[in-house]
């Protein structure tokens, strides 16, 4: 239950698409909704603060077991959620994907530190994920269970979502359809973590 509440908290993204009033841009990045200075900025760091918070105490209440001994992938999801939360703690300065004034200033160095933390935990919350992806279908490759197709579909989908991302990134354009690959992808990701069976069956 705990996990399913730290994924819910994760995904706030759903709710602020389908109310529409703060993503006022496609081109967005869902991370320049929590720049300081923002609509209801506060409110949206803290949903991801808490988010990696309870995502990081479902995992280690799981614990690593899986049917066949410890699972290579679940410290990297602890490290995924740690970043997760700092990314909630150390917001962006401004909305670097909303204005060009902001991306400069971003590239110049001329911003406050706390907005090149939110950038480096970005950083790593996004490869810590990726690779317990790469960790667990390592795992379950052989595999011909249900989780082993799931394992493999998430990567699949990162495989598709990376080269798209990178374009939104570079071009400033539709990062709001591009960036909930990656948030659904790591949730699946987590769901699959707490879930799977401690035993063989």
């Amino acid at each position: 239950m705990l996990g399913l509440v730290g994924i819910a908290l994760y995904n706030w993204w759903i709710v602020v698409a389908v109310q529409g009033r703060l993503l006022t841009s496609t081109d967005a990045f869902f991370s320049d909704l929590e720049a300081v200075g923002r609509p209801d900025a506060n409110v949206l760091q803290n949903l991801d603060l808490i988010a990696g918070l309870t995502l990081l105490a479902a995992l280690l209440l799981r614990g690593s077991r899986g049917p066949r001994g410890p699972r290579s992938e679940w410290k990297w999801l602890i490290v995924y959620s740690v970043a997760a939360g700092f990314g909630g703690r150390f917001a962006y300065a401004c909305a670097e994907g909303l204005s060009a004034r902001c991306r400069s200033a971003e590239w110049h160095l001329r911003l406050p530190p706390h907005h090149y933390i939110h950038v480096v935990v970005g950083v790593v919350e996004f490869a810590a994920a990726t690779f317990s992806v790469y960790l667990a279908w390592q795992r379950t490759r052989a595999q011909r269970t249900m989780l082993a197709r799931g394992v493999k579909s998430i990567g699949v989908a990162l495989l598709v979502g990376y080269p798209l991302l990178g374009i939104a990134y570079l071009m400033d354009r539709l990062g709001a359809y591009f960036e909930p690959i990656f948030f659904v992808s790591f949730s699946l990701m987590v769901a699959i973590e707490l879930f799977e069976r401690t035993e063989r069956h």
